[in-house]
């Protein structure tokens, strides 16, 4: 026992004298400025260290007469005259001449008085050059290092033009294809490129040529980064991932300087992926106006796509790509022989909800009970970076209450939360919670009585987000198509909470804002978008057309005055309806109305099954398909 603490001090004083010089340029350029101001500092405190009274240059004169004066020491045209006595006073002879003429001409011997004459010519030469020389480089010395600290170490002022690719090498973590779920067919087609680095030999052997580029497409959070990190760490090749927006600079040129950088370091170590995230930073239309050609983002295309497919030939790189806004894109960079496919990645369905679930759910304790079937049907429109956020906040959520498991609970409180934000205990009068829960009662009425409509799955007069309260009514299934009822359906659902307002107290709050706006989204979509109108199967959409003329932006307005007044009155019309709808309903069923407000001011929140309940009769369902032949 005894070794081990004598081992640990030693090695513990070892550490304390351990010393390293570390001579890199900045450093040994750091020396150099600190020797040279401490030689300053020594050079020209040396002498004023020595400070003697003053007396007059006649006044010692005099004294050298009388014999008084021992030792005259020179230092240039300063003076240090020590009396016999051993006292020392200091002087100045303001002439150039000599001490030795200076005695003289004014009577004395010079062998009268010991003159020593002290050489200080180097001193000076020192000083000069220091006081010269010194500030500029300090100043020089500065500017450099604001610049390496603005840039960073590795963006030097002499390397804008150099490519920021990060190079993911083995010591980097991996993600497998594995680990993503919810786009198969996504990886499906980056696994066949992979395929392509791995075994070449197999496809040249029947004529195949290596997809140049794969472009990735899909909203925000469907897993387009994830799924290149996936393929950085299956392919085993040189892996080079950058963001568009770091190819741009406020320096002309260096855009397309840092994508000829990029690939050339890509072609000495072929085969090799470059990975480019949000490309439509700089791969947008280039103009056409009088202008164009000497932006500085579309140089940059232009090299881009000169490098994927120009005169000289390139098979051994495969640029991936990822964007969420593909329409708007450059036609020229998407054309087959830059990006050989188009790869696009939507919302996950439920299976794929229940994957992804599964994957995040690993390494967190979950509870048994927890059916992940129900919870993806719960989750339609949830994202992947959705799912894994809500997972996350149920986890935070279980250990804020001290359980030991994630339980369903959690999960619910998650999904709601991820969907309209925390819960906020705001004060509310009484009459502001009774207008609230009847407001939120009105549309769950109108959507368990519409026969196109999903269950209600929880009311709230708990206030989330902006919002006061909510109804939650997520679809039982993913829907692809939308018909013409659901639709109108869909006004009226959300047109239920002002007609309940109107139908109770015969006045209108501002709280049916936000479903006014949705409702007037929906019926303006079914009018100008999918031709569900009077006005026949036409699309009008969109009605503004903004292009890029001569880097300016042009609004175009391709609707006539008297189109545009007709599109209007059949959105009116559809908005109308669906309110008609919800007012007769309401009034059909106000007992049940006052019942499910009643229960909402007394218990804040109900979920479907207690809804249901309170409404006596289950959900009406829709007993016939109409179809077309």
């Amino acid at each position: 026992m005894a070794n081990g603490k004598n081992s640990k001090n030693n090695k513990k004083i070892n550490k304390i004298f351990e010393f390293k010089l570390n001579l890199t340029p900045k450093n040994i350029f750091l020396w150099l400025i600190v020797l040279f101001l401490v030689f300053s500092v020594f050079l020209s405190f040396r002498e004023s260290s020595r400070l003697f009274p003053e007396k007059p240059l006649s006044t010692v004169i005099s004294d050298v007469k009388k014999g008084e004066v021992k030792k005259i020491e020179v230092m240039d045209s300063k003076l240090l005259v020590t009396y016999r006595d051993d006292k020392t006073y200091s002087t100045h002879k303001e002439s150039q001449d000599t001490i030795y003429k200076v005695l003289s001409d004014s009577g004395v011997d010079p062998k009268d008085v010991e003159i020593d004459i002290k050489d200080t010519a180097g001193g000076a030469v020192w000083i000069n050059i220091l006081s010269n020389v010194l500030p500029l480089v300090l100043m020089v010395g500065f500017f450099l290092f604001l610049i390496r600290q603005a840039r960073g170490a590795q963006d030097s002022l002499f390397s804008f033009g150099q490519s920021r690719a990060k190079l993911f090498s083995k010591d980097t973590p991996k993600v497998l294809f594995a680990d993503v779920a919810g786009v198969d067919e996504a990886k499906k087609e980056l696994e066949e490129v992979v395929d392509f680095l791995k075994n070449s030999q197999k496809y040249k052997l029947l004529g195949a040529r290596t997809p140049k580029g794969v472009l990735l497409v899909g909203p925000s959070g469907t897993g387009k980064t994830l799924l290149a990190r996936a393929v950085a760490g299956e392919a085993r090749v040189p892996f080079f991932s950058m963001a568009g927006s770091e190819f741009m600079e406020m320096l002309v040129g260096v855009g397309a300087s840092r994508v000829r950088d990029l690939f050339n370091t890509a072609k000495k170590n072929s085969p090799s992926i470059i990975f480019i995230d949000e490309i439509d930073a700089i791969g947008r239309v280039r103009s056409v106006g009088v202008m164009g050609g000497h932006d500085e983002r579309e140089q940059t295309l232009n090299q881009i796509l000169v490098e994927m497919d120009g005169f000289t030939q390139n098979e051994n790189v495969i640029v991936i790509a990822a964007t969420n806004r593909g329409d708007l894109l450059d036609p020229a960079l998407l054309r087959p022989g830059r990006f050989d496919r188009r790869v696009v990645l939507d919302l996950p369905d439920m299976e794929g909800r229940k994957d992804i679930l599964k994957i995040h759910a690993k390494g967190k304790p979950i509870e048994s009970k927890i059916d992940w079937d129900k919870v993806a049907k719960r989750t339609v429109g949830f994202s992947g970076a959705d799912l894994e956020n809500m997972l996350n906040e149920a986890a935070i959520q279980a250990a804020r209450n001290n359980r030991k498991a994630i339980e369903m609970v959690d999960v619910e409180e998650a999904a709601t939360k991820v969907k309209l934000g925390p819960e906020k205990k705001r004060l509310q009068t009484d009459l502001d919670r009774k207008m609230t829960a009847y407001h939120e009662a009105g549309h769950a009425i109108v959507t368990h009585e519409l026969p196109h409509m999903d269950p209600v799955h929880r009311i709230s007069i708990v206030s989330r987000g902006m919002a006061l309260g909510f109804t939650l009514i997520p679809p039982e299934k993913d829907r692809l198509h939308e018909t013409k009822s659901h639709l109108i359906e869909q006004v009226a659902s959300m047109l239920g909470g002002r007609a309940a307002e109107q139908t109770v107290f015969g006045e209108m709050t501002s709280g049916a804002a936000n479903d006014i706006d949705k409702a007037t989204s929906v019926a303006r979509a079914m009018v100008i978008e999918f031709g569900m109108s009077d006005l026949g199967p036409i699309n009008f959409g969109p009605t503004i057309d903004v292009t890029e003329w001569g880097g300016k932006w042009m609004n175009e307005q391709h609707i006539s005055p008297e189109m545009q007044s007709k599109i209007d009155s059949q959105v009116k019309k559809i908005i109308d309806e669906g309110y008609k709808v919800a007012v007769e309903t309401l009034r059909k069923f106000r007992k049940e109305l006052d019942r499910v407000a009643e229960a909402l001011v007394k218990r804040e929140t109900l979920e479907g099954e207690d809804f249901e309940k309170l409404m006596g009769h289950p959900k009406r369902a829709l007993a016939v398909v109409k179809t077309s032949k």
